[in-house]
């Protein structure tokens, strides 16, 4: 399994309160699988499998309320694999699930790609950064 392919096709950002005081929440989720021609890959097929990453403010799950803040990716990542691999990744799917041991990989994929968008939007609209910022410190005098 290769990635051959990453699409962003949604960015959003916005901010609902002046001042955001709960900390961040972040969720992948797959959408849908589907398979795709290329003629480039001749023993190889594509898979197409799109995806949601949100990143919510907000206690929302238990007020059921609006979040303070969100910022949203969608995209798909293109996967060249075997015949086999592509059987085992339909079958899967329509369980709505993927094979084991690739939730992480993809996951890996997506962060990497969208991390560093999520933080320059969220500094351009006042939002906290979902993850830590590296810091640097002084180093301790030897007395």
């Amino acid at each position: 399994m290769q990635v051959v392919g990453f699409n962003l096709i949604k960015i959003s950002a916005e901010r609902e309160k002046a001042r955001v005081t709960s900390k961040p929440s972040t969720g992948i989720e797959f959408t849908d699988i589907e398979k795709e021609k290329v003629e480039l890959l001749k023993d190889q097929e594509v898979v197409k499998i799109s995806f949601k990453y949100l990143i919510t403010y907000g206690d929302t799950e238990k007020k059921k309320q609006k979040p303070q803040g969100e910022v949203l990716f969608e995209g798909d990542i293109a996967l060249s694999v075997t015949k086999e691999e592509a059987k085992e990744i339909t079958k899967a799917w329509k369980k709505k699930q993927l094979p084991p041991g690739m939730n992480l990989n993809l996951f890996n994929v997506i962060l990497r790609r969208c991390t560093p968008k999520a933080i320059f939007l969220e500094d351009e609209i006042n939002l906290p950064f979902h993850t830590p910022m590296p810091k640097l410190s002084p180093k301790p005098s030897d007395n």
